[in-house]
């Protein structure tokens, strides 16, 4: 028998239905907008950050930029290898997970902590959600892809962004009940957390820049920055950018990039490099930046959705959509090839249609996930 205080403290648990799990900064974004749905909606859930890139302390000020309420938990994890990475978050998650016995789990991406967490509820069988499931760069040698080839596969309900994700999931063999195109959240943070930045500050009369009349560069992709010749290849490429089209070149330098290309030894001739700019500035300058090159996933999505054209400093991409749709472009990075790249896209007209979606991902995900909780709570042995 179940005494009662503890069929009280059980039935307090039942009612936080979804747990959502996050541990870096494009994640805090893109969930921004579940964590929002669920406010409005007065739904039971709670907010469990890993760490995995940054402290709770030194995120706290990107959740209040946000205007997003306080996680609940935070693990505090820190650096390490993959595994040892994966394994304190695992651990940290499943204690929690025992304690609190949501209903349903939501990840989100590609990194650490989303196979962590999916492989923490899993075995606790805890309905796994996996948000903008399906994408694929079919390269294993990105530990990204690793993570969410796995997170997709032991995941109770999936949702890809798009109809070309969907498609990966099923040729995987993933059935196709388990499956909600729902559109991505990122074109629902870009319009909320796009209002909140232009009610905050004016970036661009402080930094001296006019709408359209810069480029903005991000690097810090490990196969990129890590690499001498690749990381000289994209300097040098936006160094011709410069000579050719005389704009100021903006590059917010992960301290990662800044480190190598000194240990490098490598020029930064007309490059403006500023310090690392927080979410809602840099979303300002993405916003009325004339190009964007980068080899960040995330920047390439939300310049198709801001309508500015972008080329790609990588040699393949799990967002397909945005090349065929004409809002970017592959360049590796040869120097000579990112300046043709550049050249192309600044000529290319800016009318194509936004491909993830209609700005309602969170809502649609919300529903779903509420829906798995709802079953899983019910498949419960009940207080006799």
């Amino acid at each position: 028998m179940i005494s009662g205080a503890e069929c009280i403290k059980d039935i307090r648990r039942a009612l936080i239905m979804i747990t959502i799990i996050l541990g870096t900064r494009p994640e805090i974004i893109k969930m921004s907008p579940i964590i929002r749905e669920c406010e409005e909606k007065d739904i039971e859930y709670f907010t469990l950050h890993t760490g995995q890139h940054y402290s709770y302390e030194m995120d706290r000020a990107f959740f209040e930029d946000l205007e997003l309420p306080e996680p609940k938990y935070n693990l505090d994890v820190g650096s390490g290898t993959h595994a040892e990475q994966t394994g304190k978050i695992m651990t940290g998650i499943e204690k929690i997970l025992l304690e609190e016995k949501p209903g349903a789990v939501l990840v989100q991406g590609d990194t650490n902590t989303v196979l962590a967490g999916a492989l923490a509820a899993s075995k606790l069988h805890i309905k796994v959600g996996h948000v903008e499931a399906g994408l694929r760069s079919f390269d294993r040698q990105m530990p990204e892809e690793i993570n969410r080839v796995v997170a997709d596969h032991i995941s109770d309900i999936l949702f890809p962004p798009t109809e070309t994700a969907k498609k990966n999931l099923m040729d995987e063999g993933i059935p196709e009940e388990k499956i909600f195109v729902t559109g991505n959240t990122i074109v629902d943070a870009v319009e909320q957390n796009l209002a909140i930045a232009r009610e905050k500050d004016d970036l661009l009369q402080r930094l001296g820049l006019t709408s359209k009349g810069f480029f903005l560069v991000t690097a810090h992709r490990a196969e990129n920055v890590d690499t001498k010749q690749r990381l000289e290849g994209i300097l040098q490429g936006l160094e011709a950018i410069q000579n050719e089209f005389s704009l100021p070149i903006i590059f917010p330098m992960h301290p990662r990039t800044a480190k190598m290309a000194q240990a490098f030894g490598l020029s930064l001739d007309g490059i403006h490099v500023t310090e690392p700019l927080g979410y809602l500035d840099f979303l300002q300058l993405e916003a009325n930046a004339r190009l964007v090159l980068t080899d960040s996933g995330g920047l390439q999505e939300e310049s198709c959705i801001l309508g500015v054209p972008c080329v790609t400093l990588r040699d393949n991409t799990e967002r397909p959509e945005t090349v065929e749709v004409g809002a970017n472009v592959l360049a590796g990075t040869e120097p000579d090839a990112v300046l043709s790249c550049a050249r192309k896209m600044l000529v290319r007209g800016r009318s194509w249609t936004n491909p993830f979606g209609d700005g309602r991902a969170g809502e649609r995900i919300v529903h779903e996930a509420l829906r798995c909780s709802q079953f899983h709570r019910s498949s419960r042995n009940t207080c006799e």
